[in-house]
């Protein structure tokens, strides 16, 4: 019976603070991409007609007169309505800075793509403008 070799302990090597500066710069840069995707989607224009706050004001006052009446069945869903209408209302209250965002992009998109290979046709197909790959250098 052949006996079993037994592995010889590795002993790391530690990283170069090149190497860690080039980590962080890429946890920067993913950091960066992520926020401003995040921003643009949640950004997009919608399909149909847009709300405002004025127009779910109304709408959860009607919830409130129906509920007076509404069989528990439809009672609950017009909770969830509520429910969701006012975490509409209160999303709608936070407004994201975009100018930033955009420009920590700008400064990013450039290596990002090149390290990860990623074209502007995929950029475009996500939402990012023209304007903004053109000043990213893509």
């Amino acid at each position: 019976m052949p006996t079993a070799k037994k592995a010889t302990p590795r002993t790391k090597t530690p990283m170069s603070d090149a190497h860690k500066a080039a980590l962080a710069e890429g946890r920067e840069q993913g950091r960066a991409v992520r926020a401003y995707l995040d921003a643009v989607e949640a950004n997009a224009p919608k399909r149909g007609r847009k709300r405002t706050p004025e127009s779910i004001a109304k709408r959860l006052d009607a919830i409130d007169a129906e509920m007076a009446v509404a069989d528990p069945l439809k009672r609950v869903g017009l909770i969830q309505e509520r429910i969701d209408l006012q975490n509409e209302l209160a999303v709608a209250d936070d407004k994201v800075d975009l100018g930033a965002l955009e420009a920590a992009f700008i400064a990013a998109a450039k290596p990002y793509s090149d390290r990860k290979g990623i074209t502007r046709a995929a950029w475009r197909e996500v939402g990012v403008a023209p304007a903004v790959l053109k000043a990213a250098g893509l």
